[in-house]
């Protein structure tokens, strides 16, 4: 599978993009546990255009990671273009537009998963970002905005024919958010249809080894991409293509708060290592574990956060 000039390997897996989550010091983590490709936060255009720092530092992306996409959201076509060109600098190996997200303040102002109510302006805008840079455009989008307009069949050829190089279809409607089971019957009839030339990248509930070998067999996708079952688990992609799980996942999350708080700072390195310490796996089954969680969920100091960890090990072995 290629995308562009990029090789990749059999059945690649791919990390998603995740507001909050894709910091560069998970990204580095998931790359190094066996993530094919990477992708940034998403950032908003129009933030991007005005120069808000917030939106710029998420454009910082490291040789380490490589390949790497960056993403970006608008529902504004002159923005959109020009946040793509200002992206384009930062050199990412692949530019990727969200019309997929499908949370209030994006899609109710008509971006993300917005722009399904919106097919003209979606495919104007696509068009006119792969005509204004020379990276790899891909698009991320979902089967359509609702149960009643599965419009992904006809999108995807539309989409192909503005020039992305590769598609990744959400198995869900905007309707659904993320409740429900992703659908991928409509993802393996895209991959299906003798026009789509593209790679189609399969993405929801993707949380296993089983679950990728399911798309890749059954649905026929190229790559997959890796959601919500990162949180707390850059070690996934491992399992996923290898099998193996780490014998000491605790060290892994040490290190990623290490990370935050080396490439941010304290007080928001912790915070950003957080929504991964509530949602990892390896302290289930742990007796009695909630006094400790609602500590390590409150700890305002790295040290502290590092005592209260340390002192998981002992809670876990005993499990």
């Amino acid at each position: 599978m290629k995308i562009g000039d990029i090789e990749f390997g059999p059945r690649p897996v791919f990390l998603a993009p995740m507001e909050d989550v894709t910091d560069i010091g998970f990204r580095l983590l998931c790359k190094r546990f066996g993530a094919s490709m990477v992708y940034t936060e998403f950032v908003s255009a129009e933030a991007l255009v005005r120069d808000v720092a917030a939106a710029v530092r998420k454009l910082q992306i490291s040789d380490e990671e490589r390949p790497v996409g960056i993403q970006i959201y608008g529902r504004d076509t002159d923005a959109m273009v020009e946040a793509a060109r200002i992206v384009e600098q930062a050199g990412p190996d692949v530019i990727d537009l969200n019309f997929g997200c499908p949370v209030k303040k994006v899609a109710g102002k008509g971006a993300g998963a917005g722009m399904l109510q919106n097919i003209p302006k979606m495919l104007d805008i696509t068009r006119q970002v792969v005509n204004a840079v020379k990276v790899p455009v891909t698009v991320k989008t979902r089967l359509g905005w609702d149960q009643n307009n599965l419009i992904i069949t006809t999108l995807a050829e539309q989409l192909q024919d503005c020039g992305i190089k590769a598609l990744t279809i959400h198995g869900r409607t905007r309707a659904q958010m993320y409740t429900g089971e992703a659908d991928w019957t409509l993802i393996g009839e895209v991959k299906r249809n003798p026009r789509i030339t593209i790679p189609i990248i399969g993405n929801g509930d993707i949380a296993s080894a089983d679950d990728a070998k399911r798309a890749f067999e059954q649905y026929g996708v190229d790559a997959v991409m890796v959601g919500r079952a990162t949180f707390g688990r850059p070690w996934i992609f491992q399992e996923i293509r290898e099998g193996i799980t780490p014998a000491d996942p605790l060290s892994i999350l040490e290190e990623l708060l290490r990370i935050n708080v080396e490439r941010i700072d304290e007080p928001r390195g912790i915070i950003h290592t957080r929504r991964h310490l509530a949602a990892t796996p390896i302290f289930k089954g742990i007796p009695n574990f909630r006094p400790t969680r609602i500590a390590m969920l409150r700890a305002t100091t790295m040290t502290e956060l590092m005592d209260i960890l340390e002192s998981t090990r002992t809670l876990r072995d005993e499990k």
